[in-house]
């Protein structure tokens, strides 16, 4: 469905999608990447679990919604590629440490 249009002009690094090992260009949003290699969906929704993947692009439908090295609510399309980083989709809602609490 989505395909990079040029060569990238950036170093190739490695990362995980949901334990499969990928290239992607350093410093591409993640959520561009996500979308050409067709993970997905990005997350469900809390209420019904409905999945969902990136929208708007830009940080405002949160849509886009991954957990990142462990850390859930991570935006996608907030996020850049970096060396190694593992992303999984997000299930419902994510449980936040409470403010002050050291996690």
């Amino acid at each position: 469905m989505f395909k990079q249009l040029a060569p990238p002009d950036r170093p190739l690094v490695g990362i995980v999608l949901s334990g499969r090992t990928i290239s992607a260009p350093e410093g591409e949003m993640l959520a561009a990447v996500l979308l050409r290699e067709g993970f997905g969906p990005f997350r469900t929704t809390p209420a019904g679990g409905r999945e969902r993947a990136a929208y708007c692009m830009m940080g405002v439908c949160f849509d886009c919604l991954v957990t990142i090295d462990g850390r859930p609510n991570r935006q996608a399309c907030q996020e850049r590629v970096r060396a190694g980083i593992s992303v999984e989709p997000q299930k419902g809602a994510a449980l936040l440490p409470a403010i002050g609490s050291k996690a």
